[in-house]
């Protein structure tokens, strides 16, 4: 087994969730697992628990509550009673309560919510934090799929998640790279508090992977495929401390953490910020 990679996390939105995939992270120093309570039919949690629940006081596991199941499929709400009540039953489903529970996509409420939405951010916000004091789970946080619709309504009423999760990679306009970034500095999210998510787009196999080579982006990267630099250039755009990345093959998680040693080259990274920007002055994303 190699040693931990904190910084790799295994994303289980796509998942399959099979016992040899849990294994074969901890087998490639990966403990640390995402999920959701919508994930997998509104089942991951319970599936977790019966086929691995063994497994599961080797990770740090983190979820998101959000999404519920309704009459007409399934719908997004803010309410502080259904926050609550989620945590609570993820943390029995599981048979355990996981370390870090994120408020899922928030956006997605708040855009039709209009000036009402900071409060609903705030009470939401505060619906997690009491979740924690209740011992419900040891942190909470927020994860964003667009992060733009928040940046004007956080401030000093809204309470300050441990962890924020964003999209990340080559594949995120630049007007959420900045959201992503107006939000990381104005909630001051400690060191190991920013997280990335979906660093692919959607699919490693995707065949801009094999069109376009994001190894001009790395330092010596020659040694690493395409898949493996898209994925090491996803810290830093935006700059984040962890990737969630999904998967069922437990050897593609093992070639991703290889790929942490590589050197991001910095001055690159900057000069297609800029592009972006320049992009940005006379299209949307």
């Amino acid at each position: 087994m190699r040693g931990a990679h904190p910084r790799v996390v295994l994303g289980l939105h796509r998942s399959r969730h099979e016992r040899r995939l849990l294994t074969g992270a901890l087998n490639a120093g990966v403990t640390s697992l995402d999920t959701a309570f919508n994930y997998f039919g509104f089942r991951s949690h319970q599936v977790l628990a019966q086929i691995a629940g063994d497994l599961l006081p080797k990770f740090a596991v983190s979820t998101k509550v959000g999404y519920f199941p309704g009459p007409k499929g399934t719908t997004h709400s803010l309410n502080p009673v259904r926050l609550l009540g989620a945590v609570e039953q993820t943390a029995r489903d599981l048979g355990r309560e996981p370390e870090l529970v994120f408020l899922h996509n928030p956006e997605q409420s708040l855009l039709a919510a209009g000036p009402p939405g900071r409060d609903m951010l705030t009470t939401a916000c505060a619906a997690m934090t009491e979740a924690v004091k209740k011992g419900l789970c040891g942190a909470w946080g927020v994860a964003t799929w667009d992060p733009r619709p928040l940046v004007d309504l956080i401030g000093t009423t809204v309470p300050r998640p441990a962890v924020l999760m964003v999209r990340a990679g080559l594949l995120v306009g630049g007007r959420a790279l900045d959201a992503a970034d107006a939000l990381t500095a104005t909630w001051g999210t400690d060191d190991g508090g920013v997280w990335g998510m979906s660093p692919f787009g959607g699919s490693a196999r995707d065949p801009l992977w094999t069109a376009f080579d994001p190894r001009v982006f790395l330092r010596e990267g020659s040694g690493l495929s395409r898949v493996q630099a898209a994925f090491r250039l996803a810290y830093a755009l935006p700059s984040v401390d962890a990737v969630a990345v999904g998967t069922d093959e437990p050897a593609h998680l093992g070639e991703l953490v290889g790929a942490l040693a590589a050197e991001v080259d910095e001055s690159a990274v900057d000069g297609y910020r800029c592009l972006l920007r320049e992009r940005m002055r006379g299209q949307s994303d």
